[in-house]
């Protein structure tokens, strides 16, 4: 349920001001997170557990540990690099240009969605356009305007929450106009005192289907993570 609400745009707060506040939740210095992934398909709905251990935006390893058909697949990122390394074949692949738009494990996400993880004000001019309601939460509706060329996305537009500073929804467009991605989030609780979203749906909005949905059942912030897990060498 969306409400518009009037407001006079003098009462705003800026852009940066609330962006500055969803990183203060969402962003930390270390990630370890476990979580499920279901993919909804024309027929059947695929189920994936990963875990993940993730620095800053500079370095990220994910290691899938179901189904059998999916584990031991491992990826890594390092700055803006992005390896993948399959059991099946027993090969790590790097994967770059135009493979970065394939889609990741046949979900709603691609490569380079995975690859944008470089704050937002380093990319985008931010202003708060309106204020709206979703699902009885006040937000502010933050839109984000590309200010450099090679962004995936020109145009980003986001709901968050003004009480606990975390995006509810945020719907990614072309340079067109043309709105390519939409993602939800909701299940928003407490962690290590601050707000995390426990529950996402990513969904391709040029494709048919129900997207795909990433319920986190397990998230730990701030904690040491080995510099081995951040190694070539560790895909195989």
């Amino acid at each position: 349920m969306l409400m518009v609400t009037g407001l006079n745009a003098q009462s705003f707060p800026t852009g940066k001001a609330v962006l500055d506040k969803v990183d203060d939740n969402m962003s930390a210095k270390t990630r370890v997170m476990t979580a499920k992934m279901e993919i909804a398909g024309s027929r059947t709905t695929r189920t994936m557990v990963s875990k993940s251990y993730t620095v800053g935006d500079k370095k990220a390893y994910t290691e899938y540990l179901a189904p059998a058909r999916e584990k031991g697949t491992k990826m890594l990122k390092l700055e803006n690099q992005l390896w993948i390394y399959s059991p099946t074949t027993d090969r790590t692949i790097q994967i770059s240009g135009h493979m970065l738009r394939q889609s990741v494990m046949g979900s709603d996400m691609s490569y380079e969605d995975m690859m944008n993880d470089t704050p937002l004000l380093e990319r985008y001019k931010a202003e708060v356009t309106a204020e709206e309601t979703i699902d009885g939460r006040k937000c502010w509706v933050v839109t984000l305007t590309a200010i450099k060329p090679d962004v995936t996305y020109f145009t980003q537009k986001m709901w968050v929450d003004e009480e606990r500073y975390i995006p509810l929804k945020v719907d990614l467009f072309a340079k067109s106009g043309k709105l390519l991605k939409r993602t939800t989030m909701s299940d928003v609780q407490k962690v290590q005192g601050r707000w995390f979203p426990m529950s996402f749906v990513y969904k391709d909005m040029l494709k048919d289907g129900d997207g795909t949905k990433m319920t986190v059942q397990e998230v730990k912030l701030d904690g040491n993570i080995p510099e081995s897990y951040f190694n070539k060498g560790n895909l195989k």
